[in-house]
């Protein structure tokens, strides 16, 4: 659902996103060219030759947003390659409906290859021919045919649209704004440091957001939770100074020092060097903890940089 809310109104001017940045946002899902040579066998016709795709087919599932049944064949570190009579693509890990979680590459490659045979409900979100390159989704056909079309017409960019948080990676979060999913880069998600994406949402919820960008073409829509709230850097020499001692929390422990939260999304480097001899993090444990409350002193701000350099005040 879209609000007539414009994002503007709370942030300003929206950024603009070229291919460069969903390049990099996804560089961790590539297609990947080839599977192993073991899989790749299963995309070859009986004659031997690579496959072809029929482009006029292909246009016509994606453009009339059709659900389709591929059979899996291989895959590669990013996710499934599947194929038809008609096509073969590929399907990002965090477009399937139960996405897994990795701990290593071990636990990645065995889970993976138990797909391989099976058969899935998909939808093409991206076909590139010059690239030859198609995507297709397991969430997205879960909404049924012809949902795309709809959406993307009531989509407007810098508008408010809700949705359910569908997946959390490591790069970002993936948003179904009802039948297309958005991503909300781990970039756009607060305006201080984030660890993890897992730590500002939660599967299943429901949340606003703003949209930066929409792409009907590539079935790309680029989303933001912190442009929902003004930039406090922008403002944040009108609440500190310099020389100004302020209560924070600590909300990371480096080799080089910790970082401190003054406010949501406001956060200071508290360096070694400014109470303490040498960089030994071990030491620095035994003073101060994640989630510890301490007093700082302001040293220095850098507005452009979005930087602080603040100093620990320890009691007498």
């Amino acid at each position: 659902m879209v609000s007539k809310d414009r994002a503007a109104d709370y942030q300003g001017e929206l950024p603009a996103l070229d291919e460069g940045w969903w390049s990099s946002v996804l560089s961790d899902e590539e297609m990947g060219r080839e599977p192993c040579a073991k899989q790749k066998k299963k995309k070859k016709d009986n004659g031997g030759q690579q496959q072809k795709i029929d482009w006029e087919y292909v246009s016509l599932i994606f453009d009339t947003d059709t659900v389709i049944t591929l059979s899996v064949y291989g895959y590669n570190r990013g996710g499934l390659l599947v194929s038809g009579k008609n096509l073969h693509g590929f399907v990002p890990i965090s477009h399937l409906l139960e996405a897994p979680v990795f701990t290593n590459e071990e636990e990645r490659k065995t889970v993976l290859s138990s797909y391989i045979g099976s058969r899935l409900q998909l939808k093409i979100i991206e076909c590139i021919k010059r690239h030859e390159r198609i995507v297709l989704s397991e969430r997205a056909a879960a909404a049924g045919d012809g949902c795309r079309k709809q959406v993307f017409t009531d989509l407007i960019e810098g508008s408010i649209a809700n949705g359910t948080v569908t997946n959390i990676t490591d790069f970002g979060v993936f948003v179904d704004l009802g039948g297309v999913e958005g991503l909300i880069h781990v970039s756009e998600l607060s305006w201080g440091r984030v660890n993890h994406p897992g730590e500002v949402v939660i599967l299943g919820e429901n949340i606003k957001t703003v949209v930066l960008q929409i792409c009907e073409d590539t079935a790309r829509v680029a989303l933001s939770l912190k442009r929902l709230c003004p930039n406090p850097w922008e403002t944040l020499l009108n609440r500190y100074q310099p020389g100004d001692v302020v209560p924070a929390q600590i909300t990371a422990i480096m080799r080089f020092g910790a970082f401190a939260r003054l406010e949501n999304g406001v956060e200071g480097l508290i360096h070694n060097s400014s109470f303490m001899a040498d960089n030994d993090e071990e030491a620095l444990q035994k003073i101060l903890k994640k989630g510890q409350q301490v007093e700082i002193r302001i040293l220095h701000i850098d507005i452009e940089k979005r930087r602080m350099g603040l100093g620990l005040v320890l009691a007498e």
